[in-house]
């Protein structure tokens, strides 16, 4: 599930997003694709555990490099180059940019290594904690003020990861890191700003990666541990289409985004955890205990207050907005 640019979909602790204006066609369409791209991010359980025996490292690396090749072969085909060199005249993006694929290379290889472990169901909890994370972050980096519907949220998050990290004997180290990282991935983008498209932001990102990539493929080789090319065609074939697969649903994600508002996207987010979990118990055959479900359902009562506050939020604006007089409608 995970992918640039996909933050923007967590429900923000900001005003919500004014109603699209596109024609109810563009809306239906962009609502299609939002549903495919989380329905396609929610299913990545699936992809990433038949890339057994391949470790989690080996698959990062094919992760970034075959993506980078893919966005290559994309901009040559449609011959959108013209962003890069205005881009090498900005340092702080590049720099912002640069700190953005470290956090999504960590968020990666821990979510990766979760799947193949057996450990699924933990990185679904991780993503139904980011839209509380990244609220709690608005609040201690941004300064953000919350309503008190989003602190209660906020305050049931935090007692569901207590919660778990008594009742399981540990914290639950791969949730909140990929809850974190996550978070941290998109205050960044927050923070260098929303220049780069979809695309050329997953270019710059992969292309920042590569070196590390490409030192991770020789070290895992040298340790006799190289999957690729070793497990028969169809294997080798899933190693390398995982550029497609990461840039796809990104691209359907960026489209929807266009579309459709904020809170409609905050709201079908969802869909992704929610599968991941499914695709963990009925098909992985993770077992969850009483008290592991236990804490899920704290964790979803934390998104349902959420979601109602978004909302609430969402009507009292347009609520606002039938108010205004003619003259002082935003245009």
């Amino acid at each position: 599930m995970t992918s640039t640019d996909r933050t923007d979909a967590v429900v923000t602790t900001g005003a919500p997003s004014r109603p699209p204006t596109a024609p109810h066609g563009e809306v239906g369409r962009g609502t299609l694709l939002g549903f495919t791209a989380y329905g396609l991010w929610g299913l990545f359980p699936l992809y990433f555990d038949v890339l057994r025996p391949a470790g989690p490292w080996e698959i990062l690396a094919h992760r970034i490099l075959w993506t980078l090749l893919f966005c290559v072969v994309v901009l040559l085909v449609v011959r959108d180059l013209g962003w890069i060199r205005p881009l090498l005249r900005r340092p702080r993006l590049l720099a912002g940019t640069a700190v953005a694929a470290v956090l999504i290379a960590v968020n990666w290889v821990v979510y990766v290594a979760a799947v193949t472990s057996g450990n699924t169901s933990e990185a679904a909890l991780g993503y139904f904690l980011n839209p509380l994370v990244t609220v709690a972050l608005g609040v201690v980096v941004l300064g953000e003020r919350l309503r008190p519907l989003q602190w209660l949220a906020v305050a049931t998050g935090v007692v569901a990861a207590v919660y778990l990290g008594v009742t399981g004997g540990r914290v639950p180290w791969v949730a909140l890191t990929l809850a974190v990282s996550f978070a941290l991935y998109g205050l960044t983008k927050k923070k260098v700003g929303v220049s780069l498209d979809a695309i050329h932001g997953l270019t710059v990102e992969t292309v920042v990666l590569a070196p590390v990539a490409v030192v991770l493929l020789l070290v895992v080789g040298a340790q006799g541990g190289l999957a690729l090319g070793q497990h028969g065609a169809w294997h080798t074939s899933l190693l390398v289409l995982s550029g497609v697969v990461t840039a796809v649903p990104l691209l359907c994600f960026a489209a929807a985004a266009r579309r459709i508002p904020l809170v409609s996207i905050g709201l079908i987010q969802f869909i992704t955890p929610v599968l991941q979990l499914l695709c963990a118990v009925l098909l992985l055959g993770e077992h969850l205990p009483r008290e592991r479900w236990v804490g899920f359902g704290i964790v979803w009562l934390a998104l349902v207050v959420l979601t109602v506050d978004s909302l609430v939020g969402l009507r009292g604006a347009r609520a606002s907005r039938r108010d205004l007089p003619v003259d002082d409608c935003p245009r």
